[in-house]
């Protein structure tokens, strides 16, 4: 099991490290044929304009969206969420359409709001302690949307098929259960192969 982690900007080694941790292969990906090569896919947080633009100047988001829709596990953190999700209120920033929820983005404020919470996630036997940056929230799922976890400002951990989004960080702590989460779903696909 191979799993790429977009390497444009972003907390990229942070998530390489827990894959690894994990037990999976995990290397930085940024062009068309390396993401050809992987299982799985992470698009880290870090500034979702940058990577969109980027992205779409490279032609690497044709790639991700072809690769979903033949169902590669894509996720996505932060940023990430931002970018997979389906459209960006007050924004007309592009997105890869991904995942049918809007997008909020800052929704709990500015970098100083920044926070931590013990998230109750479902199928999860305990809290997940979850680091929150700047954090989007989902808003308007759509009836394919299921809400993995919610706070009062909205959905902060979302999957859709194939796609998996959060708007909180996992990688910058010591849980491994969000990414073995995405592993599970990576060998799902590649069960199915």
């Amino acid at each position: 099991m191979k799993i790429g982690v977009l390497a444009i900007q972003g907390a990229v080694s942070e998530h390489i490290n827990m894959l690894k941790r994990a037990g999976a292969e995990a290397l930085a990906v940024k062009t068309v044929e390396s993401i050809n090569s992987v299982d799985g896919l992470i698009l880290p947080g870090g500034e979702s304009t940058t990577i969109g633009r980027l992205i779409r100047l490279y032609k690497i988001d044709a790639v991700i969206k072809e690769r979903a829709a033949k169902g590669m596990p894509i996720y996505g953190t932060c940023a990430g969420m931002i970018l997979l999700s389906k459209h960006i209120n007050g924004f007309g920033q592009p997105t890869l359409e991904l995942i049918d929820t809007a997008i909020t983005r800052n929704a709990f404020g500015r970098q100083v709001d920044s926070m931590e919470v013990d998230l109750t996630i479902k199928d999860f036997d305990t809290p997940f302690h979850a680091t929150f940056i700047r954090a989007p929230v989902a808003k308007d799922p759509g009836k394919d949307v299921e809400i993995l976890s919610e706070l009062s400002e909205g959905a902060v951990f979302v999957k859709q098929g194939n796609i998996l989004a959060s708007s909180f960080h996992p990688e910058l702590g010591n849980d491994l259960r969000i990414h073995k989460y995405f592993l599970d779903m990576v060998k799902s696909f590649l069960d199915k192969q």
